[in-house]
């Protein structure tokens, strides 16, 4: 599974539910950042949050990130196994902060660090609803250590006698680093095209010291990818998607296939346009289909399967259903290797089938952290018991949204709002169960985003000034 969680684009909607409204008290002053093996920082008191009752709401500490705008594209908070890493704001740049997960403390903080100039646009409208594009952070791993890095979108070189390029600036920053002026081991620069919120910056698991870097279209999968090696800094682009499957040459309509993620050996999961993925040369969706899913579908008999997204090691995919069954006329949805296709799981339920013409998703694909349980929106498929759930409803019980969840089972989320209410309802399930027994929460209460981080949950929140709070709360 993928070391590193971060609150990017594709999740930022279920985590912020609860950050526009939260009552976590006013202005605190937080650390300013500590020196090299300070066991225990001077944390300000943690806010009280209102928390699930399998969290200690005063219990834990605080990161308070005030230069975050209200409409972000992302938000600059990554978290390892052990560890969180933040982004502040400097007059001369950004740093980058990393804490214990587990106490707080101050591991490192980085040296100002220079991204690129941001394009027209990226800080966003308020007025229109368009959101601001800001540096984000994220992980990827070699030789077995997690190393944290910060990356942006903007203009390489643009000053007053040049127009600059366009590029993703990645900085790659050593697992081991110590005291408060941290350097990155290196920057790559990756040249792109693309407005304002249209990148995805992913580390790759499985592939050591990849990233695949996306543009081009809003939403979680973007038209255009480059593999860039963190080690040696050599970018790789896809330059023809459509070429990559053979099977695209197959289909009356085949243009516009984008690259979802990678395996070993830098091979690209490839989706088709139209419907169809797989690995070329590897395994391909026809040969790994739930029973009962036709190959083809639709008057061009296009290939069945369309990728819904990918959480580390496995790929989620939703099929049309049999239209000569009368049983279950229900969309399938299954969980898959990346590396083989190898079918895992599969549940019939009635949530939207997305397009596969574009990379727009409702919601994030993300797992527990052993990777026990897939979910995305009403959709959650169980690993270990070979099972799937459906929380999609006509309206009587309301359709409940995943947002996060332990390998135990214990999972948080939200009711659907049809109504635009102004603070939706949120809940706890059981997902170990058929129905996943969700009950009603406290008004008010927040749910957390990750939902056991070093015996933590992390909680994404606004305090009484509106600043953007980090927060981890000990579990009981």
């Amino acid at each position: 599974m993928r070391r590193g969680v971060a609150v990017g684009a594709g999740a930022l909607a279920a985590v912020m539910v609860a950050a526009g409204c939260s009552g976590s008290g006013g202005d605190r002053e937080h650390d300013k950042g500590a020196g090299a093996g300070e066991k225990k920082p001077s944390l300000a008191k943690a806010a009280t949050l209102s928390v699930p009752p399998g969290y200690r709401p005063a219990q834990g500490w605080d990161e308070q990130l005030p230069w975050v705008p209200g409409s972000v594209h992302s938000l600059p908070v990554h978290a390892t196994g052990k560890q969180v890493a933040v982004m502040h704001a400097a007059s001369n740049g950004y740093t980058v902060r990393v804490r214990d997960a587990s106490d707080g403390a101050v591991a490192w903080t980085s040296a100002a660090w220079q991204p690129p100039a941001p394009l027209e646009g990226a800080e966003g409208d308020a007025s229109t609803g368009d959101r601001a594009e800001i540096p984000d952070l994220s992980t990827v791993t070699i030789g077995g250590a997690d190393h944290f890095v910060a990356w942006a979108h903007g203009l390489d070189g643009k000053d007053e006698l040049h127009e600059g390029t366009e590029v993703v600036r990645l900085a790659v920053y050593p697992p081991d680093a110590k005291g408060r002026s941290v350097k990155p081991l290196r920057e790559i620069d990756v040249p792109v095209s693309a407005s304002p919120g249209e990148i995805r910056v992913d580390a790759v698991d499985g592939a050591e010291g990849r990233f695949l870097v996306g543009w081009g279209d809003e939403g979680l999968y973007p038209q255009s990818t480059a593999v860039v090696d963190a080690v040696t800094g050599k970018v790789t682009a896809h330059e023809d998607p459509d070429s990559l499957l053979p099977q695209c040459e197959q289909q009356i309509v085949c243009s516009g296939s984008r690259v979802m993620d990678l395996v070993a050996d830098d091979a690209p999961v490839v989706a088709m346009d139209g419907g169809g993925f797989g690995v070329p040369g590897r395994w391909f969706s026809k040969d790994v289909r739930p029973a009962d899913v036709p190959a083809t579908f639709g008057v061009l008999s296009s290939a069945n399967g369309i990728v819904y997204g990918t959480s580390g090691d496995l790929l989620l995919a939703a099929w049309h259903p049999d239209p000569s069954s009368v049983q279950d006329s229900d969309p399938v949805w299954s969980v898959h290797e990346l590396r083989t296709g190898k079918l895992l799981a599969s549940v019939p339920c009635d949530a939207d089938l997305p397009s596969a013409r574009n990379g727009d998703r409702d919601y994030v694909t993300t797992g527990s952290p052993s990777g026990r349980f897939l979910f995305a929106g009403p959709v959650v498929l169980d690993m270990e018991r070979k099972k799937g759930l459906c929380l999609k409803s006509d309206g009587n019980p309301k359709t409940v949204l995943v947002n996060s969840a332990d390998d135990r089972g214990t999972a948080y989320g939200v009711v659907e709002d049809t109504a635009g209410t102004e603070t939706p309802t949120t809940v706890q399930l059981d997902l170990t169960t058929p129905a996943g027994t969700p009950e009603a929460l406290e008004p008010g209460t927040e749910v957390p985003f990750i939902s056991d981080l070093a015996g933590h949950g992390v909680f994404i929140t606004r305090d009484a000034g509106e600043n953007l709070l980090v927060s981890l709360r000990r579990r009981t």
